[in-house]
């Protein structure tokens, strides 16, 4: 058989795998939103008028919602009020829906340097992600998910407060009873991301948005996984770092003061969170060993952040990449705390504790008994009033945003076929889009209310 003919047939395969998956995933949500009526109806005695009603308004929702799922969506639906965000691949807008006037957060990934990057894994992993958290309070929600030729797009909630990293960098510390509030909610959201069997990868203060009460959610899946086949990645194997790891760590900047540590982390902060690079900061050390690791990894992650809540910056912070990784490596012996800064021995236990080996991480749901959240009522806390309310001035408002350092950034996406030589130089025509099968999502509570 010819090669072109075997290509061809193993993408026909893959397409219709994907079709008969999704046509039962499909058939299996609407019999459990039938189900879910037919509850609450034996629950709550409707009477027999009551119960047509409410089963012809479904019938009603479901017929629409397929139309949705038919309409071919593009960015053209949307209008961009203002670029409030910059990443490596791509763009986050906020936007208007146009039929609606709704307001939303966009993220833009270009294709072409999600293929030359090999980002896939990664792209699959954070829409998995995000479509499978629409009933929790902790996680940014995803409402729609489609593409063109050249985009990948996810239209997502606009949360105004901003995200943790730029109040760090305007209030350098916060005290322990901040801390310990934005503690705990991450504790909550990871909770929630675990739940659904996905390891974050990336907890950092630049993923922690705030919404318009002041509370919390988790956002930027693209390095999570569920260890599915389809979010594998070598990502970690050489974390973007290269260098020889071996020896004592080296450059281990004791000399400089706090105060002239945290303004070099400051300065150098949007940089690293704008480049390919990135930071290795919040990484765990088993990530970079390649020996295998699981959710205790992201709890690593959320000492690093709660060490930079109360000390300023990173615990294993250097002005290079590879002296970072060469700290965490080595945590044991370059977990430092500066001597001109009081914490509380239950704030120093609890950084301790989640600084250490994997098998000795305190983790859910022991974390949450730790002396350090004595007191704190956890079935409530997301009705708690925030230690900051974003002050709006309206829907649109982006002021919490540093939407002044994104210079260079265009308002409008660029329509130009940037795939064609990606596709022609390194991936067959048949796969371009084979590639990016599957991530078009419709919300169900989208649909116009037809009761």
């Amino acid at each position: 058989m010819a090669k072109t003919t075997q290509d061809r047939a193993a993408v026909a395969k893959l397409r219709l795998e994907y079709f008969y998956e999704t046509t039962v995933a499909e058939c299996k949500e609407r019999d459990m939103r039938c189900k879910d009526l037919e509850s609450r109806m034996t629950a709550e005695k409707w009477s027999d008028e009551r119960t047509a009603l409410q089963f012809a308004a479904l019938g009603r929702k479901e017929s629409e919602f397929l139309r949705l799922r038919r309409t071919r969506m593009t960015a053209s639906d949307f209008s961009t009020l203002r670029v409030i965000g910059k990443g490596a691949f791509g763009e986050v807008r906020l936007v208007q829906k146009s039929d609606s006037g709704k307001i939303y957060a966009m993220k833009t990934l270009k294709k072409s340097e999600m293929l030359k990057k090999s980002q896939l894994a990664h792209v699959k992993a954070e829409r998995d992600v995000l479509a499978e958290s629409t009933n929790t309070p902790w996680v940014v929600q995803l409402f729609y998910s489609f593409q063109d030729s050249n985009y990948l797009y996810l239209i997502m909630e606009f949360l105004p407060g901003g995200d943790m990293m730029t109040m760090l960098i305007k209030y350098d510390v916060f005290p322990e009873d901040v801390t310990r509030f934005y503690i705990a909610e991450c504790i909550e959201a990871l909770e929630a991301v675990h739940s659904l069997g996905f390891v974050h990868r990336d907890l950092k203060p630049d993923n922690l948005l705030i919404d318009k009460n002041g509370h919390i959610k988790l956002s930027d899946f693209g390095l999570a996984t569920g260890f599915h086949k389809t979010h594998e990645t070598a990502y970690y194997v050489s974390g973007g770092i290269e260098g020889d790891a071996n020896g004592p760590p080296k450059n281990i900047d004791l000399s400089f003061s706090r105060k002239e540590k945290i303004e070099t982390w400051k300065r150098n902060r949007r940089f690293l969170a704008f480049s390919t690079v990135g930071t290795p900061d919040y990484i765990a050390p088993e990530v970079f060993s390649q020996e295998g690791y699981s959710k205790e990894a992201d709890f690593w992650s959320l000492g690093v952040i709660l060490f930079e809540c109360l000390i300023g910056y990173p615990p294993f912070y250097s002005d290079s990449p590879i002296d970072t990784y060469r700290k965490i490596i080595a945590w044991s012996e370059t977990l430092v705390f500066p001597e001109d800064v009081h914490l509380s021995f239950e704030a120093e236990d609890l950084i301790r504790g989640l600084l250490c080996s994997a098998q000795d991480r305190i983790k859910s749901p022991h974390i949450k008994s730790q002396t350090f959240f004595r007191g704190l009522d956890w079935a409530n806390l997301r009705q708690m009033r925030a230690p900051f309310i974003p002050q709006l001035t309206s829907i649109t408002d982006t002021s919490y945003f540093p939407t002044d350092e994104l210079g260079g950034v265009p308002e409008q996406i660029h329509d130009g076929n940037d795939m064609e030589g990606v596709v022609a130089d390194e991936y067959p025509a048949l796969f371009s889009n084979l590639a990016f099968l599957g991530y078009t999502y419709r919300r169900w509570d989208t649909v116009r209310e037809n009761l």
